[in-house]
């Protein structure tokens, strides 16, 4: 159900929503031009006043594909966006042309755009990519140089490393620090023109080697990397650093609020140092972009590790990206979570400056939350074992009469109709509805005991068959007459236990994929032990069940409340006609390590 929009419930607010609230009560970008295009002060200058009231950004790099932790900056960057009247840009961070493909690109596009997101607005789109800044970072570098900011350092990466210095002990120059700046520019520009081997030289910033934060001690700004780039070719064989090109890409699309997680915060005065240096000399438009660090999302039984992830689709503990164990939003769609539930986990979560790890069961609430009032319902039997009632054909009129039955497709939606199926001499019923010697409050079938069929008859339990090794291979009911739900006198025989069934005669059969949490621990990317020790063995269970015959029609990606046994999706890649295939997404309720 849509809530009107007057009638929407306020956001609760977080740090984030303070800083930009406060940031329009003063005014503090209302001022701003802007050009139409990313570019630099003077092509912002000759543009209108900026219709956008905050720009917020969504910057990937196009090196895998996007996971849970990723869904959460979506949520927010865009979310915000939305809330303040601003816009979110879409942006790639392609500055690594060693890692990069067009495949990780279209899946990102994918997975925002499924959220629920766009990047649209004001009638033009803005998806950029920074390689599409290569020259402006080059003119940037260039003024540093000559400014006597910047300069090329050709020790090796070790002499580097040693002379950086720690955290207690102060940097030591560069002996190649105190070049002229002419000579710099000169080296620059054979890096540029492919005259140097990669790794013999690297442009740095000219800040403090003796800078109590590490970041500061003269940060690299341009290695030479020969390596084609799947957008600029091999145009360029320099590609600037992530921490130079960061800034540079939020000033140019005139970004208010980059929002980053709590590992950048280091980095925050060399991109205010960058932004404010290149201000100064009249690049970039004023007043430049704020940088501001939340926490990342530490979700219990998953790793969010690229590397790892790949690890798993490379050796084949998973079938791929999009394996609904796994925690990318490709893998999380085919699981059957929703772009509204994954929105309302993001809003639950809240954003934060220190670090937590939150359950998982809090993910499958916010599903259960946006299905339960409109997923449509229906009966399933996942661990099958048959039940006959013996007296069928005395009562009914013979063996083989089916008795037509209905039910609501949603208990709270009339509108959507019912679902019909049929009840007969033979049904299926769940293995553990029946026991010979019930415990203490056990209500389904036993020796002498009656429950109800739903939304079908009342039977009484007169026992079971056993094979040779003792398991049951039928349960035998009689049925009581004049019973059937929804007719006169249905509730005149009580009973304390109602199971759900399906008939023999019009069961589809189908596979049920039984996802669980991947790993069997809470935390399986701390610590020293091998992450793949961690590995739930029981994450993945396949059982061929028998479903009500109103699922014949469902098409990849429907959702579905199995009774009882929780949400269910049709699989979008292997479910077709005439071959059903469901994941389980979340069951009714939480009953992890219970």
């Amino acid at each position: 159900m849509t809530v009107p929009a007057e009638k929407e419930l306020p956001k609760p607010s977080n740090f984030l929503r303070q800083v930009i609230e406060r940031d329009l009560e003063q005014g503090t970008y209302a001022q701003r031009r802007w050009g139409g295009t990313p570019g630099d002060a003077a092509h912002h200058q000759a543009g209108a006043p900026d219709p956008a009231k905050i720009r917020t950004r969504f910057p990937p790099e196009p090196n895998g594909y996007l996971h849970v932790g990723h869904a959460k900056s979506i949520c927010l960057n865009f979310g915000l966006a939305r809330d303040y009247g601003g816009v979110c840009h879409m942006r790639f961070d392609d500055t690594n042309p060693e890692k990069e493909d067009v495949e990780y690109v279209n899946s990102i596009l994918d997975a925002v755009q499924w959220l629920g997101f766009s990047w649209d607005a004001n009638g033009s789109s803005h998806l950029y990519q920074a390689s599409d800044y290569f020259d402006f970072m080059y003119r940037a570098a260039e003024y540093l140089i000559e400014a006597g900011l910047a300069y090329v350092d050709e020790q090796s990466a070790e002499e580097m490393r040693v002379n950086r210095g720690d955290f207690g002990k102060p940097g030591v120059d560069s002996p190649f620090r105190s070049r002229s700046i002419e000579e710099n520019l000169q080296r620059f520009r054979d890096m540029r023109d492919g005259k140097l081997a990669d790794g013999a030289a690297v442009l740095r910033a000219r800040i403090d080697m003796a800078s109590p934060n590490i970041n500061m001690r003269d940060p690299a700004l341009y290695r030479i990397r020969r390596a084609e780039h799947h957008n600029t070719g091999d145009k360029w064989c320099i590609y600037p650093m992530y921490t130079y090109a960061h800034p540079i890409e939020d000033a140019l699309e005139n970004i208010t609020h980059s929002l980053c997680t709590l590992e950048f915060e280091d980095q925050r005065p060399f991109y205010d140092w960058l932004l404010d240096r290149l201000g100064e000399g009249g690049l970039t438009n004023q007043p430049h972009p704020r940088q501001y660090e939340f926490a990342r999302l530490n979700l219990t039984y998953v790793i969010t590790s690229k590397r790892k992830l790949k690890q798993l689709v490379d050796e084949k503990h998973v079938s791929g990206w999009d394996d609904p164990r796994m925690p990318t939003i490709v893998g999380m769609r085919r699981r059957g979570y929703t772009p509204e539930s994954i929105q309302l986990f993001a809003e639950r979560i809240g954003v934060t400056k220190s670090d937590s790890w939150i359950d998982y069961s809090t993910l499958d609430q916010a599903l259960r939350d946006d299905l339960d009032p409109k997923a449509a319902r229906a009966m399933a039997v996942l661990d099958p074992v048959k039940l006959v009632i013996t007296n069928w054909g005395e009562v009914m009129g013979g063996e083989d009469v089916l008795d037509a039955c209905s039910a609501p497709v949603h208990p709270h939606l009339p509108e959507l109709g019912r679902r019909e199926f049929n009840f007969g001499a033979e049904l299926w019923i769940e293995r553990t509805d029946y026991e010979e010697a019930p415990p203490k409050g056990y209500n389904r079938l036993y020796p002498g005991n009656k429950v109800r069929l739903k939304y079908g008859h009342v039977v009484t339990c007169t026992g079971a068959t056993r094979d040779a090794k003792g398991n049951v291979t039928v349960v035998h009911a009689e049925l009581v007459p004049d019973t059937k739900s929804g007719t006169p006198g249905s509730d005149k025989v009580k009973v304390k236990g109602v199971i759900t069934w399906v008939a023999a005669a019009d069961a589809l059969k189908a596979e049920v994929r039984l996802y669980d949490r991947l790993f069997a621990v809470p935390q399986p990317d701390t610590g020293d032990k091998d992450f793949l020790e961690e590995l739930n063995p029981d994450s993945l269970k396949v059982v061929t069940a028998y479903v009500e015959p109103s699922l014949a029609t469902a098409k990849g990606d429907d959702k579905f409340q199995f009774e009882r046994h929780g949400y269910f999706v049709a699989d979008r890649v292997d479910h077709r006609e005439g071959k059903p295939v469901f994941n389980r997404v979340a069951g009714m309720k939480d009953s992890w390590g219970k």
